[in-house]
């Protein structure tokens, strides 16, 4: 996997609450058990028509509006624990979501996934789409190491949470195999001590 320390990006903005995984990706893309394709049908039925014609008024469909960061409202990721929206999510290109707050299950599934999901205050979150409102090139700055997020318009930071074990599998590019493989010397001489 590869390495995540440092990300500075212009950001995609969805201001809107309580976006669900079934608004992430429709139950019925999930047949496939394999994470390749699931990025083209990410948020489908806002992002097209009932005749496949992109929806010009959503924001994936703007083109002034790009980016490796999801700014999404708060709740994020509720309703059921398809691992699918995940995969929608990575295969799209983000690589961090930010909001003020996620459903626990998308952030384990985002995490697993290798998509840092970055939890920041309201009044934080409100500005970001403020500033992205006014000036779309706006860019942001998520600092693993440090654990700060910066909203480079305003130069206003916050730091954000993560569990120790995702933050070091993030900043190596270890998946949880890899993580036990990088133990595996440690596990050998645990085994023979006992």
């Amino acid at each position: 996997m590869e390495q995540f320390t440092t990300l500075t990006s212009t950001v995609v903005p969805l201001p809107i609450e309580n976006v669900d995984t079934d608004q992430i990706i429709p139950a019925r893309f999930l047949k496939a058990t394999s994470k390749e394709g699931f990025g083209a049908n990410l948020f489908r039925d806002w992002r097209f028509d009932k005749q496949e014609r992109p929806i010009p008024s959503f924001v994936l469909n703007n083109p002034k509006y790009n980016g490796s960061i999801l700014v999404a409202g708060k709740n994020f990721g509720s309703g059921s624990s398809r691992e699918h929206a995940a995969w929608a999510i990575a295969g799209y290109g983000f690589k961090v979501v930010i909001s003020s707050f996620f459903a626990d299950i998308f952030k384990n599934n985002a995490m697993n996934n290798f998509v840092l999901p970055v939890v920041v205050p309201d009044a934080f979150l409100v500005n970001i789409f403020a500033r992205v409102n006014e000036d779309p090139q706006t860019t942001v700055t998520v600092d693993l190491a440090t654990q700060n997020v910066t909203n480079n318009a305003t130069q206003e930071s916050t730091s954000f949470a993560i569990n120790s074990y995702k933050k070091e599998c993030f900043l190596k590019g270890l998946d949880d195999i890899d993580y036990l493989l990088s133990k595996k010397e440690l596990i050998e001489a645990y085994e023979q001590s006992h």
